[in-house]
C-alpha cells in the first residue's frame, strides 16, 4: 500500500509540474506574440477591416434622406398621438405615441418627457405597450430579412 501511495504522489507531482510548464509556455508565447511588431500590424489591419463594414452599414442605416423621413414620421406620430389623447381616445393616442417611440433615436429621453407630460394612466398604458412594440418590430425585421434572403 505505501508503494501505491508513493506512485500516486509521484504522478500528482509530475502532473503539477506539467501544468506549470504548460502555463509558463503559454505566458512566454503570449508575451513573444504581443511583443512582435508584425503581430500588432496584423491586429490593427484586422480591426480596421472589421470596422469598415460596420461603418458602411451605419452609413446605409442613417443616410440623410432616410433620417429626414424618420424625423417626419416621428413628428407626425407624436402629433397624431396628442390629437387622439386630446379627443379622449387614449388607446389610439398610445398607439401613435408608441410608434413615435419606435422611430425615435433617443427613446429613453422621450419616455422621460412622456412621464412628465402624460396623465399617469396613459403613461402606464404606454409602458405596457412597449414590449408588444418590440416584439412586433423584431417580427417585422425577421420577415424583412427573410424576404431579402429569398431574393438572393
Amino acid at each position: 500500500m505505501p508503494r501505491v501511495r508513493a506512485v500516486l504522489g509521484l504522478l500528482a507531482a509530475l502532473a503539477a509540474c506539467g501544468a506549470v510548464a504548460f502555463l509558463a509556455y503559454c505566458v512566454h508565447s503570449d508575451r513573444k506574440r504581443r511583443g512582435d511588431p508584425a503581430f500588432r500590424r496584423r491586429l490593427r489591419a484586422k480591426r480596421a477591416a472589421q470596422r469598415r463594414p460596420a461603418e458602411a452599414r451605419g452609413a446605409q442605416l442613417w443616410d440623410p434622406a432616410k433620417n429626414e423621413k424618420l424625423q417626419e414620421l416621428f413628428l407626425q406620430e407624436v402629433q397624431m398621438g396628442e390629437l387622439w389623447l386630446s379627443r379622449g381616445e387614449h388607446r389610439l393616442g398610445v398607439e401613435h405615441l408608441s410608434n413615435a417611440l419606435l422611430v425615435c433615436r433617443q427613446p429613453q429621453e422621450l419616455l422621460k418627457v412622456f412621464k412628465h407630460t402624460l396623465p399617469p394612466q396613459v403613461f402606464e398604458m404606454l409602458l405596457r405597450k412597449i414590449p408588444l412594440i418590440c416584439q412586433q418590430f423584431e417580427a417585422d425585421m425577421n420577415e424583412q430579412e427573410y424576404l431579402e434572403d429569398d431574393r438572393d
